[in-house]
């Protein structure tokens, strides 16, 4: 069996991850911001396909959503912008989105179109567990890792999950929609991913927000990797087409502080001092 981009990345080590909303402000500049965060250390990227009603997502990421869509990006457009993408980096893609939009378009075609341009995984929030084998198998067919999520209120749920997990788990470090906060819970996340090691050899990432190094250092401490959205998010808005630069400094900066946490945890492996 082939190992997929995503295997390869967690394999090198402690991962960061970092969100787009794809088409915030244009699609052109998004791919621009790929490339250049890709350049900057992230190991994985997720981009957001905009939808009008992102129900995990905080008023940051639903606006971004908004301008996107107002812009005019659509599905077809995203897998186009992939497809150009990956004439120049290999950095694993996924998408973040929801069940309408993958049935509005066709699941086998979504599931299709995303192996054809190399999107690598899908991130679905709002799919129960339960209700996975409405996408499993067309994944499965094409190659496309269905990312599961985990949250605290998983509870005995995690351990089936962690089975059937795909690519990675990305653990929902707090209740509520995504959006940076100023104290996330390291011991519910640590329990978390516990839990899934207990059940499945499979990496953990841990998203909903997180923002500074400090947080994603610590994140990374308890698990394989942080995610950060909300945060990139805002610098977008903010900065617009001029976003490029200041979105790859943030990105150099957490990619420095999930590699120390990966280095710390290698000495404490080797028992050397700090």
């Amino acid at each position: 069996m082939s190992v997929s981009r995503i295997q390869e990345a967690f394999a090198k080590g402690k991962v960061f991850i970092p969100f787009v909303t794809a088409g915030d402000p244009d699609l052109e500049t998004t791919g621009r911001l790929v490339l250049a965060m890709a350049e900057a250390g992230a190991d994985i990227i997720e981009l957001g396909i905009p939808f009008s009603d992102p129900v995990a997502e905080g008023p940051v990421i639903q606006a971004a959503s908004e301008r996107a869509l107002a812009a005019g990006v659509t599905t077809d457009k995203l897998f186009d912008l992939v497809k150009r993408l990956r004439e120049r980096t290999q950095v694993p893609l996924c998408f973040m989105t929801y069940v309408n939009p993958i049935f509005t378009y066709g699941v086998e075609r979504f599931m299709k179109h995303c192996r054809d341009c190399g999107v690598d995984g899908v991130i679905v929030p709002d799919l129960p567990f339960e209700e996975r084998r409405e996408l499993a198998p067309a994944c499965e067919d094409y190659g496309v890792d269905l990312i599961s999520l985990i949250a605290p209120t998983s509870h005995e749920r995690i351990q089936a999950i962690a089975r059937e997990a795909k690519g990675f788990v990305y653990c929902v470090s707090s209740l509520g929609v995504t959006g940076v906060r100023e104290h996330i819970a390291g011991g519910d996340v640590g329990e978390m991913v516990r839990l899934v090691k207990s059940s499945a050899n499979v990496p953990c990432a841990v998203g909903f927000g997180i923002s500074t190094p400090d947080q994603a250092k610590a994140m990374a401490a308890v698990a394989d990797g942080a995610i950060v959205g909300s945060a990139i998010v805002k610098m977008v808005a903010r900065y617009g087409r001029d976003s490029v630069e200041p979105v790859a400094g943030y990105v150099r900066q957490m990619k420095a502080a999930v590699a120390s946490a990966s280095m710390e945890s290698e000495k404490v492996l080797r028992q050397e001092p700090s």
